[in-house]
């Protein structure tokens, strides 16, 4: 049966066995190591889940309809998500992107026909990006859906990438970790498994100090997404750049797996807690595809 549309794509990710960088000294404690292949959405990201909820959930309450214009701020993968899904909506899209981030993310954006206004990275990135989107929203420029603030985002999770991990490791998921950037897929997947088993551990991924991580933020109290509870996570470990891009060489020369830093980042954590345990079963989320950091040089020429 041929899918109707591309967003009935969105969902329903791989979930693999890591085996070589594991190594079998985790194989002898009973422990093991699943990524979830979120580069697998049409998008390439996990944010073609969040992203499809923020927009179906505006619609419903009466917030947009196709023809309007949405304004976001983003560091890359909810900006081609948004693009994406908003050219088969009928939406406009205007993507506000600190200017540091690669071409590849700049170029997705653009050819699904988004407006992409790039913003000085010097000036405060992210969080500059942020501040203009509001005043844009404030002027009547569009509407924001504010992935930050919108519980839209991690209902997305909790309802779909929470279930799939579930259901995939039988009820045997132990531990999830997932970096941290707008926190949603930390907060639905995690409340959701903490639901199913309250034993279930869940574990952020942060950068260390200095370290500047795609995907990965810590924010400054201001700028704390209001959907992130600090509640619901167990343990935050700090990842540094270094070790998140040579773990992302490594999964693709070792696992065969191209994926970002983030979701490399993420994997490193993994390991670190994986060192603790026996007989345990991790979840990692692959955030994305490698193929969008190719110009970056975190991959070998």
């Amino acid at each position: 049966m041929p899918y109707t549309s591309i967003d009935h794509t969105i969902g329903n990710t791989p979930l693999v066995r890591l085996r070589r960088i594991p190594g079998p000294e985790l194989d002898a404690r009973g422990t093991v190591i699943l990524g979830k292949l979120e580069g697998n959405n049409p998008g390439g990201s996990v944010k073609d889940r969040p992203v499809l909820s923020m927009i179906r959930g505006a619609e419903a309450r009466g917030e947009i309809k196709p023809g309007d214009r949405l304004i976001e701020a983003t560091s890359g993968n909810t900006g081609i998500a948004l693009a994406m899904i908003a050219a088969m909506t009928g939406y406009r899209m205007t993507l506000i992107m600190p200017d540091n981030l690669s071409t590849e993310r700049r170029a997705s954006m653009t050819a699904y026909g988004a407006e992409l206004i790039l913003t000085p990275a010097a000036q405060g990135g992210m969080e500059y990006a942020r501040d203009l989107a509001a005043s844009m929203y404030a002027r009547g420029d569009g509407h924001v859906l504010d992935q930050f603030a919108n519980s839209d985002n991690p209902r997305a999770h909790y309802e779909t990438t929470g279930p799939e991990i579930w259901r995939d490791t039988a009820g045997g998921v132990t531990h999830f970790v997932s970096a941290m950037g707008t926190t949603g897929t930390i907060m639905g997947a995690g409340q959701f498994l903490r639901e199913q088993n309250p034993r279930v551990t869940i574990v952020g991924a942060q950068p260390a100090e200095g370290s500047q991580i795609a995907g990965i933020r810590k924010w400054s109290p201001a700028y704390q997404p209001r959907i992130y509870h600090a509640e619901r996570v167990d343990r935050i470990e700090t990842v540094s750049q270094a070790e998140a891009e040579s773990m992302a060489r490594r999964m693709a020369a070792e696992e065969g797996v191209l994926t970002g830093p983030s979701a490399a980042g993420a994997l490193v954590i993994a390991l670190r807690v994986a060192q603790e345990l026996t007989n345990a079963t991790i979840v990692f989320i692959v955030c994305d595809r490698g193929d969008r950091y190719l110009s970056t040089g975190l991959f070998p020429a």
